[in-house]
């Protein structure tokens, strides 16, 4: 028989079985991202889209007949901090907005108690970067960052092979993201005050994961860059088109990364290798080839072929419903960042930048 206590928490423990079933959500941001996340997150059970934010009307209608279209109902709001007092009954916040606004953002839901999946850089200084990751250790829900590539089925089943210690220990990872230019019409991205620049914005998740493979913080960074071909294009760009960085490891380990928009279609592409002692990982394929062999090895990956960011969302609503720390936590996503911030400001002062110097 219940006692008195165990019937008057019963409906408590009915309501709290019930949100376990539908996590309630709330995106903010509709733009050119949050679009593409709301599309994943309305194909994941037990995901419920309950509101929509973005400071264009118009784009937050948009993603709200989305949802519609799917069968639900979202409010839609264009003042995120008016949506979070209103909208008492969400579980969580999905924050895909311009880079410069992340730590506000981020703070506030944080600060109430809400689960968060943020998209990537954690904040543009690293003062910034220190508050969020503070409030993420100080805050009762889950936080999850966006750097999706770590469950790209691939990737993470080179890393695991990596991390197994098979294909010996870490030598160099040597990178290259040569694309064309970012889209024109999204205009903060060309402000390296509102984006931190192409390290930050872009060049961070390859580096994130090369400092995965190797498991610690690099010693010291070094490198150059500029603006070679998109010289004020589009007016008033601050932003850099091309970059090369050499972040040194304890051991000797090395990244060498190279970055630029101004490739031929087809030329060069993204390359992302992991040198080992015992021969080298492709991440982007999943493969691993023994250095005294020509034949390659393909990598175990179950999901194979499956989106990484749709994985990498999935994973987000299972960390709230066991409350497990996220592969790309709040600490994880300082770390990612800080290793960005330091190779940007090695560029731009022209000189070796110390780790310890970015941790203050």
């Amino acid at each position: 028989m219940m006692s008195r206590r165990e019937l008057l928490a019963a409906p408590a423990i009915v309501r709290a079985q019930e949100r376990k079933e539908k996590i309630r959500i709330a995106v903010i941001g509709a733009g050119n991202r949050g679009s593409f996340l709301l599309r994943h997150l309305l194909e994941l059970e037990g995901a419920e889209v309950a509101a929509v934010c973005d400071i264009l009307p118009e784009r937050a209608d948009a993603a709200a007949t989305a949802v519609a279209q799917k069968g639900g109902s979202a409010r839609t709001f264009t003042d995120y901090r008016r949506m979070l007092d209103e909208m008492k009954d969400i579980d969580a916040v999905v924050q895909a907005t311009p880079d410069y606004t992340h730590r506000e953002i981020d703070i506030a839901v944080l600060e109430r108690g809400l689960h968060l999946y943020a998209e990537k850089p954690l904040a543009l200084t690293v003062e910034d970067c220190r508050a969020v990751r503070d409030a993420a250790r100080r805050a009762k829900g889950v936080m999850q960052a966006g750097f999706q590539l770590r469950h790209d089925p691939a990737r993470a089943a080179a890393m695991r092979w990596i991390h197994s210690g098979r294909a010996g220990r870490v030598l160099l990872c040597h990178g290259m993201r040569h694309g064309g230019d970012l889209p024109r019409e999204i205009g903060w991205y060309f402000d390296r005050t509102k984006c931190g620049d192409i390290v930050v914005d872009q060049g961070i998740h390859i580096l994130d994961l090369f400092r995965w493979a190797i498991g610690k913080p690099p010693l010291r960074c070094y490198g150059d860059g500029g603006t070679a071909l998109f010289i004020d294009t589009p007016p008033g760009r601050t932003v850099m088109d091309h970059y090369s960085l050499i972040y040194e490891f304890e051991g000797g380990v090395q990244i060498n990364f190279s970055h630029h928009y101004f490739d031929p279609p087809g030329f060069t592409g993204i390359q992302e290798r992991v040198f080992l002692s015992e021969g080298a990982v492709d991440l982007i394929r999943g493969e691993f080839q023994p250095r005294t062999e020509r034949q390659r090895v393909k990598l175990e990956a179950p999901e194979a072929g499956q989106d990484a960011t749709r994985l990498s969302l999935a994973a987000f609503l299972d960390n709230i419903r066991h409350g497990r720390r996220p592969l790309n936590d709040a600490d994880s996503a300082y770390e990612a960042t800080l290793v960005a911030l330091m190779g940007t400001r090695a560029i731009y002062e022209k000189r070796i930048v110390t780790w310890k110097e970015m941790e203050g």
